[in-house]
């Protein structure tokens, strides 16, 4: 499996990513989504599914012209409902962090907020059990 996330500054080993074959990681700012797919063609000989939010990103011009390009032969886009969180786990990670992990945190600056965000994750991670139980999303 395959994901795409969100890169700082594009490094590899943070998060989620798609590596080239280089071990670069292909990020938004570094080409946009349809450069993301073309990635994933060239390294998947094999037709795709690809599933996602319906983020404007992903439904923008750009991914429909490459997909209408020729892409569309080997790739399926499929999107996730509006509003399914018991479909995307990262939901209920980001709701326990909102709710118990960073309640009440008032950060004075960005860099502040990194520290405390990699805190919180930290504990969460030490938390297995209970991000695997039903309806933790």
């Amino acid at each position: 499996m395959l994901s795409k996330g969100w890169q700082p500054g594009g490094r590899g080993g943070q998060g989620h990513g798609s590596p080239t074959p280089t071990g670069a990681y292909i990020s938004p700012t570094q080409g946009g989504t349809e450069s993301f797919l073309e990635q994933l063609l060239w390294c998947i000989p094999e037709k795709l599914l690809v599933i996602w939010d319906g983020a404007p990103i992903h439904r923008g011009q750009p991914v429909k012209d490459f997909l209408a390009s020729g892409a569309a032969g080997r790739i399926h886009l499929e999107q996730l409902p509006g509003y399914a969180p018991e479909l995307n786990p990262a939901e209920g990670i980001w709701g326990y962090l909102k709710r118990v992990g960073l309640k009440n945190l008032c950060c004075q600056n960005i860099p502040h907020l990194r520290v405390e965000l990699r805190r919180a994750k930290e504990r969460l991670r030490h938390k297995v059990d209970f991000i695997k139980q039903p309806g933790f999303y």
